[in-house]
């Protein structure tokens, strides 16, 4: 369980996760040590379960994000996930869901061109639905 302190750093560093620790400490009132000590108890506790950076895919040449619903049919998804390893250049997150589909596929291409190559090769282990992501 975490404390008031704890959901405040939380709250602090979802916002603004490169923030100093003596900057964060004197948010939560506490010295910059032991902010970075309630941080690493967080992370060693899986509270905090990664620091990561967000990544304009734009800006490197990845514009058209696309969500595809893949359908397999039969009980093995082997292939398609061996396919999968093929291209993690496009793959941004492979959700195995319930519902319509066996998985929410996440990937962005740097034109539709690679896109329907993408999905020609996907063809071959899988069904799928795409959509476009138009806008935020």
């Amino acid at each position: 369980m975490i404390d008031h302190t704890d959901q405040e750093i939380l709250d602090i560093l979802s916002e603004n996760s490169r923030i100093s620790m003596k900057e964060l400490g004197e948010r939560v009132h506490l010295t910059g040590a032991a902010a970075a000590a309630r941080v690493m108890k967080l992370l060693d506790n899986g509270v905090i379960t990664s620091c990561s950076i967000e990544v304009n895919q734009m800006k490197i040449g990845y514009p058209v994000h696309a969500f595809i619903n893949i359908m397999i049919p039969g009980i093995t998804h082997q292939n398609y996930l061996e396919f999968l390893n093929e291209y993690p250049q496009f793959v941004i997150n492979n959700y195995k869901v319930s519902g319509e589909g066996c998985y929410l596929l996440e990937s962005r291409f740097p034109s539709n061109e690679v896109l329907d190559q993408f999905l020609t090769d996907l063809n071959k282990y899988a069904n799928y639905k795409l959509s476009i992501v138009i806008g935020k």
